[in-house]
């Protein structure tokens, strides 16, 4: 796919999965009958309008597409307004800025159901032992250190694997992930071998070295694919959805530890490469990734950071428990504090994207 259709995709991708996170606070805010001044697509100078004569509510699109806003009266301020938000109990308040993210998990995993319902799931029964040249070439790898291979540890044939250093493992996303994670050391892997569970230890796998870190992979072929009826369809979905959450929350942990570098980061420039690549692979490569980015950014923004829902949502909580509302004028601050960091943030990751695209 071309630079240049690229960028549309891309844009057309994160402006959905905006539109549909600032719906569930605008859909929120006015079950609850909140004042509205504007719902905004972008930021900066409006390219185009439009002001209901019924509510006042001002819709536009802005130049600057990574981005919008549902602006409700009394929000950043004091206001005397009945309708206002700051004059809307602590739990509605509360609803309202989680609906946001709310969706975007939502819709992912709804969307998670379609891509489910067209694939088939991998199981997690040891079959054969990967050929070198797949597991080298095939898969993509790149500097691949295969001294160690998983069939030399035990494992045989029709073993059952049910959990990875005693994590438990449904589906082969759940054990090619758990591999990837913990397998660049020894691991403990539990199996079911003829209808007993036993606990094979110090099982040791190839690595790859990827962006300055190391990770483990899968070395061996599975026996199949897990049945699909109408239920399974729902609870696979699940399962894939809620490790796509869990793959978040790890992450920000193993960045704050130290574990993945900086370099590990992508921003836009970097999710539009990858948008581009899925959508040249087909609809379905195309709608795993948007449901990967949507539920992302439901999950980052209800990381307890100011300026971000779960900022907001941590000064109602205390709120509910102390019954003390922080003064508006207090939590403005310190979301613009917020908001300034994240924005240097996301520039330097701009640039970093940028450089690693051209050179």
């Amino acid at each position: 796919m071309g630079p240049v259709l690229t960028v549309i995709l891309s844009l057309l991708v994160f402006e959905f999965l905006i539109f549909i996170h600032e719906f569930g606070h605008y859909i929120t805010a006015r079950i609850f009958k909140v004042t509205i001044s504007e719902f905004s697509l972008g930021f900066g100078p409006e390219l185009v309008s439009y002001q209901s004569k019924k509510t006042g509510i001002k819709y536009k699109l802005s130049i600057l597409p990574l981005g919008g806003f549902v602006a409700m009266v009394g929000e950043d301020e004091d206001s005397d307004d009945p309708n206002a938000f700051n004059k809307k109990p602590a739990w509605q308040r509360f609803i309202i800025t989680a609906a946001g993210a709310t969706v975007n998990i939502v819709a992912g995993f709804l969307a998670m159901i379609i891509i489910v319902s067209f694939i088939n799931i991998g199981n997690t029964t040891w079959g054969a032992p990967m050929e070198d040249d797949l597991l080298l070439n095939e898969l993509g790898y790149t500097n691949v250190d295969d001294t160690y291979r998983s069939e030399d540890f035990g494992l045989q044939p029709g073993d059952e694997i049910v959990a990875v250093n005693g994590k438990r493992v449904r589906i082969y996303d759940e054990l090619s992930y758990q591999i990837m994670r913990y397998g660049h050391e020894p691991v403990d892997l539990t199996v079911i071998r003829d209808g007993e569970e036993m606990t094979i230890e110090d099982v040791r796998f190839p690595t790859t070295e990827q962006q300055g870190q190391t990770f483990g992979i899968i070395d061996f072929k599975i026996t199949g694919y897990k049945e699909k009826g109408f239920f399974d369809v729902f609870s696979l979905s699940f399962r894939k959805a809620a490790l796509i959450m869990r793959m978040c929350w790890e992450s920000i942990f193993d960045l704050i530890t130290g574990r993945y570098t900086f370099e590990a980061v992508s921003g836009p420039v970097g999710i539009s490469a990858a948008i581009g690549d899925a959508a040249a692979a087909g609809f379905l490569s195309l709608l795993n990734i948007t449901v990967l980015i949507s539920m992302n950014l439901g999950f980052m923004n209800l990381v307890p950071f100011p300026a971000l829902d779960g900022g907001r949502l941590i000064t109602i909580l205390i709120e509910m428990i102390t019954r003390k509302k922080i003064p508006a004028k207090i939590e403005g601050i310190i979301n613009s504090v917020g908001l300034a960091i994240l924005f240097v943030f996301m520039i330097i990751v701009l640039f970093k994207d940028t450089f690693a695209l051209i050179f």
